[in-house]
């Protein structure tokens, strides 16, 4: 099913409660979809669009126009497919508290599953702790960024990206991610199973 809006910043005008807040952007219709942590960490206050302002959050969008998912960096991108949001968008006074990033939860997963990616991209340790959690059969313990930096790991509907924080990276994580991402792209990556050898008839049926 494909969404019917063509807005690029908040598509679909979640409220975050509290001001100011960096909304999610991008591809209504995106096969790839970027989870941050907040903009505190990566960026956007200013400006107003996630992956945003900061170096590393440069260097993080030439790496995605080198792996294909951005037609252009910039301050908003030219998205190609490809969708930013935070898990916590409010822009914080100091470090969000657990109990913030709770209030917020049922924004943060109302837009996930509004997007509909197939490839989930999360960002960091909180940002992966979150979708192992909640996306994937993985504990949020397993995470160990180091090790799964651009690696490919079976969600519940989705496939997951592990991606270790820009401001991190060395330049063979770099590497790796634009590798990954073009590899990916040349093959089938949405999760889909035929369900229709379950029916009496021969039609597909096409399931997440």
């Amino acid at each position: 099913m494909k969404n019917v809006t063509a807005r690029r910043s908040n598509p679909f005008g979640f409220s975050p409660p509290c001001e100011p807040f960096v909304a999610g952007y991008g591809d209504a219709n995106a096969d790839f979809h970027v989870v941050g942590d907040h903009p505190g960490v990566h960026g956007g206050a200013e400006s107003g669009y996630p992956f945003t302002e900061f170096e590393a959050s440069e260097r993080f969008q030439r790496a995605l126009a080198e792996g294909g998912l951005l037609a252009e960096t910039g301050s908003p991108p030219v998205v190609e497919k490809t969708y930013f949001s935070y898990l916590y968008p409010c822009v914080p006074e100091g470090v969000p508290s657990a109990q913030d990033y709770a209030d917020l939860e049922n924004i943060f997963d109302s837009e996930i599953r509004a997007i509909t990616a197939h490839v989930l991209l999360p960002v960091g340790e909180r940002a992966t702790r979150h979708v192992f959690a909640n996306m994937t059969a993985r504990p949020a313990e397993e995470v160990d960024l180091d090790a799964q930096h651009a690696t490919e790991i079976p969600g519940s509907g989705w496939l997951v990206v592990p991606v270790k924080g820009p401001v991190e990276w060395s330049d063979d994580d770099e590497r790796a991610l634009v590798d990954a991402l073009v590899e990916l792209r040349q093959r089938d990556y949405v999760r889909r199973a035929d369900l229709g050898r379950f029916l009496p008839d021969d039609d597909p049926y096409m399931v997440r």
